[in-house]
């Protein structure tokens, strides 16, 4: 969480000062696809602050209205960031490119202080200003990034992540970069060639970009909000901790869900040995508990079930166990239903 905290104050400044800048640059030279640049980037100023405010809720003690927390509120914030990309980024830059293609107008000449300024000039210094900035908060975001995912691929990584801080502003960051560089090319081919409308395609070009990212941006967010299983090696390790225990003769369910990035909770359904003394039951729920928050340090909560398997078995329909290439796998964590059930 310090990494992804500490990406987004990076981020969050670094789009300010280029939001202005290519402000500026619009309202100097007139240009349709930097000022689609500037609103995707404050744009992105407003998603990091929203994080911000996302992780800062997440934290909040557990009350009587809400015994198990507030961890979900990054959740809510994260999905929030990619209907405002959506909405606040690609369809007002697709609007604008629309337009500029309809009533095409060079890059305008600016004077500053009775300096006389090529529009064209103008906007490439400020996206040269732009992809610089954009490239250092890229920079850092990739490497909280790359701290988190291990021996991992990057899209997998993404697909098992539970912190959507983390990988939204690295796929904010990643977007932006495209994005300057369609405008940039955008610039460079309407001067060079002579074809204000290519300025307009560059932007209708950003909004396609911001759309896709924000589509992609809401599908990995939409598991985490709802409710999604924890990731099936801290199921397995939570199966061989229940093993460990003699009196236990079979583990009839292991229910997981997160409640936030690092907030696990574990319910679990256990069948002793009926000639188990009743304080040794007690005794083996304690070691288990204990167990099982030491070797998995993000499980917060357990609880757990005496139940015979015979009547568990009739208790509720019987959940379809994964395929043992499934549990094995790094891909596809995202698609096992909440809280699924995961037999040993």
């Amino acid at each position: 969480m310090a990494e992804s905290t500490g990406a987004i104050y990076t981020a969050a400044g670094a789009n300010l000062a280029i939001a202005a800048a290519k402000f500026v640059g619009a309202f100097l030279t007139g240009s349709t696809a930097m000022l689609a640049e500037g609103a995707h980037s404050l744009v992105d100023t407003a998603n990091q602050l929203l994080l911000l405010v996302g992780l800062k809720r997440a934290k909040k003690p557990a009350d009587a209205k809400h015994p198990f927390g507030y961890g979900r509120e990054v959740y809510f914030y994260a999905f929030i960031v990619a209907l405002f990309i959506f909405l606040g980024g690609g369809i007002f830059a697709i609007y604008e490119g629309a337009h500029k293609i309809e009533h095409p107008e060079p890059a305008a000449d600016a004077t500053v202080f009775g300096v006389h300024l090529s529009g064209f000039w103008v906007n490439v210094s400020i996206l040269g200003f732009a992809i610089l900035a954009e490239g250092y908060s890229c920079f850092v975001a990739v490497k909280a990034f790359w701290a988190e995912k291990g021996q991992r691929s990057a899209i997998t990584a993404i697909h098992r992540s539970k912190d959507p801080s983390l990988y939204t502003i690295l796929v904010e960051d990643v977007a932006a970069l495209i994005g300057l560089v369609i405008a940039m090319t955008g610039v460079v081919l309407a001067h060079v060639l002579d074809m204000p409308v290519l300025d307009g395609w560059a932007s209708i070009g950003i909004g396609l970009v911001l759309i896709g990212m924000s589509i992609f941006l809401m599908i990995e967010t939409h598991g985490l909000l709802i409710g999604e299983a924890a990731d099936p090696e801290v199921v397995r390790t939570i199966q061989a901790a229940v093993r460990e225990e003699a009196a236990v003769q079979h583990v009839n369910e292991v229910l997981t869900q997160h409640l936030g990035p690092s907030d696990i909770l574990v319910n679990l359904s256990l069948d002793f040995a009926d000639d188990v003394p009743a304080g040794e039951v007690e005794r083996t729920v304690a070691r288990l508990e204990q167990r099982i928050k030491a070797k998995s340090h993000n499980v917060t909560r357990v609880f757990i079930e005496i139940q015979s398997r015979k009547g568990h078995t009739a208790g509720r329909a019987p959940a379809a166990a994964p395929k043992d290439s499934d549990m094995g796998s790094d891909t596809g964590s995202k698609a096992a239903p909440p809280g699924s059930a995961v037999p040993a």
